[in-house]
């Protein structure tokens, strides 16, 4: 008999759909330690400004994969696959249940099903030709060479922006035939997917008023801060959304009104291009209000999970 695979729970969703706080509840409920799925939030230092959760807010329960990598160095997927993967075996071996956590699809998919990347070595040369050109000429060479690529990098604000990693897949596109497909193996896990979606007006309430927290809370500080210990102003574009946006106003380009304004429609955006990812795995069971408040309010010895693929909630039953 083949032997079972280990249960994951997966939280999805748009930034400000309170993914954490559902997380976190889960946990405590269920015995579990939280994976981050965050292309930002693994980078020190990046923590107001992409809404890193607080220590206060974790209320004891373990984090992983938060605060890993030097925001100077691009962060990649393979490495994200490979320290997660890391993370949630030591979860199983302590009896704890893995929660994996986050807005980045691609980071997501990557690790739940197990995607086989190409292992293509840096090509100097063709990284100094290409670095001459600019982003937008960058995606559509892109574009031609690998489509499917392109599109994952486009549906990512922070990869949209990151120059060094669409070069990266230029380079590897270059390398690989032509046909060449990023592949699924078996994935080790038995994932289950729970989505939050909240209306589109109160989702867009809700990231304008988390900017407007944040902010106050001192993201522009924080920024100021990266920059005088070494993070370029270039380097701060290219992380994108918020600390793009910062940067154009600490280097006097906009306003702080056409900065506040221009990240509340930008993230809004982001959050639909998270969506329109998330739209696309049918594993996804979105939770409406009415299911969200019933587990949350669930104590914890009840079945509170009956959202697997099969209607089957007895995996996670202690």
């Amino acid at each position: 008999m083949a032997k079972s695979k280990p249960v994951i729970l997966v939280i999805v969703g748009p930034t400000a759909s309170g993914k954490s706080d559902l997380a976190v509840t889960l946990a405590k409920k269920l015995n579990g330690e939280v994976v981050s799925a965050d292309s930002r939030q693994v980078y020190t230092g990046l923590d107001i400004g992409t809404g890193k959760i607080t220590t206060k807010e974790m209320r004891g329960v373990p984090h992983h994969l938060l605060d890993i990598a030097d925001p100077k160095r691009t962060f990649t997927v393979v490495r994200y696959v490979k320290l997660a993967d890391t993370a949630i075996q030591n979860i199983l071996k302590r009896g704890k249940l893995p929660i994996v956590c986050g807005g980045t699809g691609f980071y997501i998919q990557a690790l739940v099903d197990h995607i086989a990347f190409p292992e293509v070595p840096a090509n100097k040369k063709l990284r100094k030709k290409l670095d001459s050109k600019t982003i937008p000429q960058l995606l559509a060479q892109l574009k031609k060479l690998d489509p499917k690529r392109f599109k994952q990098i486009s549906e990512n604000e922070s990869d949209r922006q990151n120059k060094r990693r669409i070069i990266r897949a230029i380079e590897v596109a270059k390398t690989r035939p032509a046909d060449y497909e990023l592949t699924e193996v078996e994935s080790p896990y038995s994932p289950i997917f729970i989505g939050l979606n909240p209306p589109r007006d109160e989702l867009r309430a809700k990231i304008r008023a988390r900017l407007l927290k944040r902010l106050k809370a001192g993201m522009l500080d924080e920024a100021r801060s990266l920059h005088r210990n070494g993070l370029s102003w270039k380097r701060m574009e290219d992380l994108g959304l918020e600390y793009r946006y910062m940067t154009r106003f600490l280097q006097g380009k906009i306003s702080k009104e056409e900065m506040v304004e221009k990240l509340s429609i930008e993230i809004g955006k982001y959050a639909k291009r998270q969506m329109t990812w998330f739209g696309r795995d049918k594993r996804i069971k979105w939770l409406d209000a009415k299911e969200k408040a019933a587990i949350l309010t669930s104590p914890p010895e009840e079945p509170i999970l009956r959202i697997h693929r099969d209607g089957d909630s007895s995996m996670l039953r202690g």
